[in-house]
């Protein structure tokens, strides 16, 4: 598609995409159940419990305890929904999740929230930023880190109905560009090639998506045709995709709302490295914890915007 195509609908948090999913797919599944941790309407799980009150179960703050019930309702044929902020729902809950989950494979959705910078003034403490790392080295683990809140809904649906293992779904907190349609051909596991364009890939994922389109759109200015990927599977990763971009590109530029070490851009360049090797080079968190701030200007501050992704594409082509 052209870049000009996409447009914005309008700034709505990821949330509440999450929590739409969820409730679609709890009206056609009596076993969809909601477990909360005393944050309920901050992590989208509001509109479930809204909807189906008997069906959602207020845990406390106890986010390990959490994982455990979760486990014991998949081993009996429920399909557990648990959501907390990112840094709680995968590291705080680290040893439960490999052993209760991915150990035993077993069907449970984990809602990252307040991920990324954008939480803004929370924080460096409830930033997550290193979730993707955490979880993407566990076996049996799916990660989806969705570009907006229509794509959020989708994929959360998705998640319960198609899927089979434990699934961790990143989201964000500050309304944000809503810019997909809810009728996209969604596949998880599927990059989608958003653009066209041979002279640099953009390999995006979760809010960075919409910098990269931005981004896109200036690049174009300047005689450079910019390919825009979103990579809103993590784990499993479209490896086809990443090396027709190597192949035809030659250059790709990640872009994540997520440290840099371990994140998006480490997924794709061991693709990269050990498939076709090209010059590649990251947007993301360089390696520091964040800080108190509003959510644009700290995504400003440490370049995950799309004057970052402008310049790093014009220094690796030339």
């Amino acid at each position: 598609m052209d870049i000009n195509n996409y447009k914005n609908r309008g700034d709505i948090s990821t949330k509440i995409g999450f929590g739409n999913g969820i409730r679609e797919a709890a009206i056609s599944n009596k076993n969809v159940i909601g477990l909360g941790s005393d944050i309920t309407s901050s992590v989208g799980m509001n509109i479930f419990k809204e909807t189906f009150p008997d069906r959602f179960y207020s845990l406390g703050i106890a986010e390990q305890n959490a994982v455990g019930v979760a486990a014991g309702m998949a081993l009996n044929g429920l399909i557990p929904i648990f959501s907390t902020y990112g840094v709680f729902a995968s590291m705080r809950t680290l040893d439960q999740i490999r052993i209760s989950l991915c150990y035993n494979n077993l069907h449970v959705i984990i809602g990252g929230a307040h991920s990324g910078i954008s939480v803004g003034p929370d924080g460096a403490t409830h930033q997550a930023l290193e979730d993707i790392s955490t979880l993407r080295a566990l076996p049996n683990m799916t990660i989806i880190s969705p570009c907006d809140a229509n794509q959020t809904q989708i994929a959360t649906k998705l998640a319960i109905e198609k899927l089979d293992g434990p699934v961790y779904i990143r989201f964000g907190r500050e309304p944000m560009p809503n810019f997909s349609d809810l009728k996209q051909n969604f596949i998880i596991g599927k990059a989608q090639r958003l653009t066209v364009g041979s002279d640099i890939a953009i390999i995006a994922t979760g809010h960075l998506v919409w910098e990269s389109l931005e981004a896109a759109k200036k690049l174009r200015e300047k005689g450079i045709n910019a390919r825009v990927i979103n990579m809103h599977t993590i784990k499993p990763i479209d490896e086809k995709e990443i090396i027709l971009a190597a192949k035809e590109c030659k250059y790709i530029i990640t872009a994540e709302e997520h440290q840099i070490t371990g994140g998006l851009g480490s997924a794709v360049a061991e693709v990269v490295t050990k498939n076709h090797p090209c010059k590649i080079d990251f947007v993301g968190m360089p390696n520091t914890f964040g800080e108190s701030g509003l959510a644009r200007e700290l995504m400003d501050k440490y370049g995950m915007n799309a004057k970052t992704i402008i310049q790093k594409a014009i220094k690796l082509i030339k």
